[in-house]
């Protein structure tokens, strides 16, 4: 079974959050970066800085969680396309993640976008997941 690297760093996420950690760090690629990206610009972490160790790259996130007690920020992650099923969308048929109080992250011909953008720009493509 091959590693799929965008439900590691989902589930990386979503873990840290349950478990209030403060930071958690995970494999630097080009798919990880443009995710944390979207994911920072949504307001679903608060930073993001690179640090190496020897010859690998790592993404070191901190958390949103400032000492919430009901519940934690990321409620539910889902990875809807897998290397094994790949979920394609046209642009009238992008899916909205309760109303559009979530954020779908959807990988397309011009690069990894939110659903909102990929609605504006009137472009589909392989739908990642689903963060709300």
């Amino acid at each position: 079974m091959g590693n799929d690297i965008i439900a590691n760093t989902i589930t990386s996420i979503r873990n840290a959050d349950i478990v209030k950690k403060r930071t958690v760090r995970i494999i630097a690629t080009k798919t990880t970066k443009n995710i944390v990206r979207i994911l920072l610009q949504e307001g679903f972490i608060e930073d993001v800085r690179e640090h190496r160790e020897g010859q690998k790259y790592f993404l070191v996130l901190t958390s949103i969680y400032r000492g919430r007690k009901e519940k934690t920020y990321i409620t539910t992650s889902k990875r809807t396309s897998k290397p094994g099923l790949r979920i394609y969308s046209n642009s009238q048929k992008v899916p909205k993640v309760l109303g559009g109080m979530g954020v779908v992250i959807i990988s397309t011909s011009q690069g990894i976008m939110t659903d909102r953008e990929a609605r504006r720009r009137r472009i589909g493509g392989e739908i990642l997941c689903y963060v709300w």
